[in-house]
């Protein structure tokens, strides 16, 4: 019995990358950072390692681009939840939080490769570099909703304040159902 052709063998290089970019994020929340191998993203993607360093010259460019790709995504979600959400502040400003915790976005295999990514941050800048604009836009975007939020309801709050509250618990609840997502529903 001769096995199936992988339908994906002669693929475009850019389903291919994508491919890749998947299956590091699987191979990211099984495993860990520091396990991850390109042999077992390889493996994850049913192709050979050689492919993947033909696609990412190296493991280092490859978790790059999965980073980038994470974070693309993400920014895009949120952005997306903010326009659908209507008009009032209060409704957006709902929406920007919760996109957070959406299943596009928020499932357990990007969970820990977020995680994974957040403890390499100090010992690799370009992770970093990659994160720090659309980190920005966030905070800007969530401060924004927060200071039209104290404007309309007249309340004596600093809305930078608002913002960092906001923003570290919905990081405080990523942590935390990484640690132990039973406790939370």
């Amino acid at each position: 019995m001769t096995a199936e052709p992988n339908p994906l063998r002669k693929a475009a290089r850019n389903v291919r990358r994508q491919q890749l970019i998947d299956s590091t994020i699987t191979v990211l929340g099984r495993k860990g950072y520091a396990a991850l191998t390109v042999a077992d993203v390889a493996r994850e993607a049913g192709l050979s390692p050689g492919i993947v360093i033909f696609h990412f010259n190296s493991k280092d460019e490859l978790l790059a681009a999965v980073l980038g790709h994470l974070a693309s995504e993400y920014r895009a979600h949120w952005e997306t939840r903010v326009k659908a959400a209507g008009p009032a502040v209060a409704d957006r400003l709902r929406a920007l939080m919760l996109s957070d915790f959406d299943g596009s976005v928020f499932t357990p295999e990007k969970l820990a490769a977020w995680i994974a990514f957040w403890g390499e941050t100090q010992g690799r800048p370009v992770y970093d570099q990659i994160c720090a604009g659309l980190d920005a836009e966030r905070l800007a975007a969530t401060e924004s909703l927060c200071r039209e939020l104290v404007a309309e309801g007249g309340y004596a709050l600093d809305p930078h304040l608002v913002m960092r509250s906001l923003e570290s618990l919905c990081d405080g609840l990523w942590l935390g159902l990484a640690a132990d997502g039973a406790g939370y529903s």
